[in-house]
């Protein structure tokens, strides 16, 4: 028996854990008291790495798909097939005839980062989509278009914070988002202990909404103008304290002059005193800080509601200041390095809808566009890396039949999923205590400065191969083959990016990860980190603005165009109807501690105990549709409609009803004995993917109405 210790990549809170290992398997698992970020917090889904690891339908060596089934075959094997489909696929109908599709899991594994992405660009296809245009685009948008960076976001420095501003986010069951904060409980009593305040704002008591000072209902959908109206109390009360390198100010006060707490309360479903009140205590505060997350990201208003949360950080003087929001400083710093671009905006446009690329990937609601609609650059073949479409865009019923009538499709999975089943082909990576860990991206989000490396835990399963090796594999045979074209052959000798994608899967990760950690701050190896197993300690987050821009002339520009363009669109709130006609309802997501996303159901450690699936509805709202509690209802919107039990709330505003994310495991084909059996449907068959922010064109997967009846 001996003890290990690592990192959960489960999710964004990178809790340090320990592991009991014996006879070539983890025995238990708890948390690393040690760790100077987690401080031993664990959750319930890092538990289910030991699951993760036993699963019978755990796919190890890959699988291709016949007429009888599912047919094991050897990794050569697999590879001559994808490499065929891929280049057969760019040769007959050009190379953007063959779509990319990136899951969130992802950038939770070392490999797939610094072997996924050179490997994606040999593909050289501008048919690339990503989980980022579901969940984080407006984030990033409002990034690049202020700091200059599409990775340089403030970060709450909540350890310090005295007033803490939540909107649209659940840290409870989170551990943070674009905020990594494991251990958010305790955090949270050390901030009521020296006198601070937490205030959330959300269409449902949420789980951090129990642990507040207080909580406040908002409408969905109407968050951005509740946060112009915060940041014009700020400026008419001349409650400001802006730094010298920040400009635009004046011309903010003359856009949000209309946005009165008297004018948006009706519509925002919160009383104009208490937003006058907020606002007060907000500009206020020794030190404040206001994140906001999915509910306000993944709306119509979503980049603008990221935009004004920065504003008012700015105009408050919270921006690089000690308990406001901060720039981190990782070991490995993706920004300094230019490791990651800054990324740019509308540079080219999807091929259907006239969508604008990001950092050059196309929004996802409209994949499913460009794979049914014909013409030169339809999508033929997928490559779908570590994603589940089918269950976490909008439209997944529409989706479901496009992947069933590609030309071509591989999968990077460990599952035979409700996506997965449709490829030709599955190649599965090992899972996390398989292979070496650094976390290259939620460092650079996390409340505080940390670094660790994690290696192996465990052996690989024989015939297994680790992300990054499959990678390497299948990128030098699809070169190799490429090159058998005259014409390839020369672009390919041209192309000096070619050339040094190549050279980068040949690196191993650990070799990647030690050459950036000894270039780059002084001391730091992964033999340095390799005798400090439980982490370093790299220190609390500290001002560093203007240095740390990445704007052009190091200054923070308010007045965007491209998102104050769609202010008067957001004024028009105010004097159209607020509440949907015909007695709709407005429906929200919500996600559970036990639950990732829509892989974490084929574990009954996670599964057990009471349903977590129902839709839930305020009790009034139910009795005036004269529905039961409990009963069996249908949901129904503009883009299709679901069966689902109903669960009377008062958590719920009323008025508004809410649909967890991820389930629907009930599809023909899917091989998942456990989350087979987990009841609900998938809500992403009622959203629906014309709708989407009319800046960034992420995802509207908050506040769409919907009708409610008795089945």
């Amino acid at each position: 028996m001996t003890v290990e210790f690592g990192t959960c990549n489960l999710c964004e809170a990178m809790c340090g854990l320990e592991f009991t290992v014996e006879d070539n398997a983890v025995t238990s698992i708890r948390g690393d008291k040690k760790d100077p970020l987690s401080r031993g917090h664990i959750c319930p889904k890092a538990l289910s790495l030991i699951d993760l690891h036993a699963d019978p339908d755990r796919l190890i060596k890959p699988v291709r798909r016949t007429d009888s089934g599912w047919q094991e075959i050897e990794w050569d094997e697999a590879y001559r097939i994808v490499v065929d489909g891929l280049v057969s696929t760019r040769r007959d109908h050009g190379a953007n005839a063959v779509g990319i599709y990136q899951g969130n899991p992802n950038v939770h594994s070392l490999g797939a980062m610094t072997h996924g992405i050179p490997f994606t660009a040999m593909l050289r296809t501008r048919n690339r989509y990503s989980a980022t245009s579901l969940d984080q685009l407006p984030h990033q948008l409002v990034n690049h278009l202020m700091y200059g960076h599409q990775l340089v976001l403030p970060i709450p420095d909540i350890d310090r914070t005295d007033f803490f501003l939540v909107l649209g986010g659940n840290p409870m069951a989170s551990n943070g988002s674009m905020m990594t904060v494991p251990d958010f409980a305790q955090r949270v009593r050390d901030l009521k202990a020296r006198g601070g305040t937490l205030v959330v704002v959300d269409p449902r008591r949420t789980e951090t909404a129990d642990v507040a000072d207080e909580h406040h209902f908002v409408r969905p959908g109407t968050d951005a103008l509740l946060l112009l109206a915060l940041v014009n109390v700020v400026l008419e009360t001349g409650a400001t304290r802006v730094a010298d390198y920040v400009d635009g100010v004046s011309e903010i006060a003359s856009l949000v002059r209309d946005f009165t707490p008297e004018a948006v309360a009706p519509v925002v479903g919160m009383a104009a005193e208490a937003i006058d009140d907020l606002a007060t205590r907000f500009a206020g505060a020794e030190s404040a800080v206001a994140y906001g997350r999915m509910g306000v990201s993944t709306q119509k208003f979503g980049t603008v509601c990221q935009w004004a949360i920065q504003v008012l950080n700015i105009v408050t003087g919270n921006l690089d200041r000690v308990g406001g929001a901060l720039l981190t400083d990782p070991a490995i710093d993706l920004v300094e390095r230019k490791i990651v671009g800054r990324g740019h905006f509308d540079k080219w446009r999807s091929r259907v809808r006239d969508l604008p690329e990001f950092a050059g990937e196309f929004p996802s609601s409209t994949l499913v566009d460009e794979m049914t609609t014909p013409g030169d650059g339809r999508i033929r073949a997928m490559a779908v890396f570590s994603g589940n479409p089918v269950l976490s865009m909008p439209g997944g019923d529409t989706l479901d039949r496009a992947f069933a009538d590609l030309d071509f499709m591989v999968s990077f999975d460990f599952y035979i999923n409700e996506t997965s089943r449709h490829a030709d082909v599955i190649l599965p990576p090992t899972m996390s205590l398989e292979r070496d860990h650094y976390d290259l991206i939620f460092s650079t989000f996390a409340v505080r400065n940390t670094a660790k490396f994690m290696p192996a835990v465990l052996p690989k399963k024989p015939g297994a191969k680790a992300d990054w090796e499959i990678f390497r594999d299948l990128g030098i045979r699809y070169q190799a083959a490429l090159e058998q074209s005259p014409v390839d052959r020369v672009r390919r000798r041209l192309s000096p990016k070619s050339i040094v994608a190549e050279a980068r899967l040949r690196l191993s990760p650990r070799r990647t990860v030690d050459v950036l950690l000894r270039s780059g701050r002084k001391g730091l190896s992964v033999r340095a980190l390799s005798k400090s197993p439980h982490g370093t300690d790299l220190g609390p987050l500290r001002p560093g603005l203007p240095a740390k821009l990445r704007t052009r002339d190091k200054r923070i520009q308010l007045v965007q165009d491209v998102v104050v363009g769609d202010l008067p669109a957001v004024h028009d709130m105010l004097t159209t109807a607020s509440v949907p006609a015909d007695g709709q309802l407005l429906m929200i997501g919500r996600r559970h501690l036990r639950s990732n996303n829509s892989w974490m159901h084929n574990t009954a450690r996670l599964t057990k105990g009471k349903p977590r699936h129902q839709l839930l509805a305020h009790p009034d709202d139910l009795h005036a549709r004269g529905i039961d509690d409990g009963a069996l209802v249908s949901v129904t919107s503009a883009a299709g409609s679901v069966s689902i039990e109903v669960l009377a709330s008062d958590r719920m505003m009323p008025g508004v009803v809410s649909m967890p994310h991820g389930f629907g495991h009930q599809r023909a084909g899917v091989e998942l004995s456990v989350a087979s059996t987990v009841k609900g449907p998938s809500v992403n068959d009622i959203t629906d993917p014309q709708q989407v922010d009319a800046v960034s064109a992420n995802a509207v997967l908050n506040g769409i109405p919907v009708t409610i009846a008795a089945v």
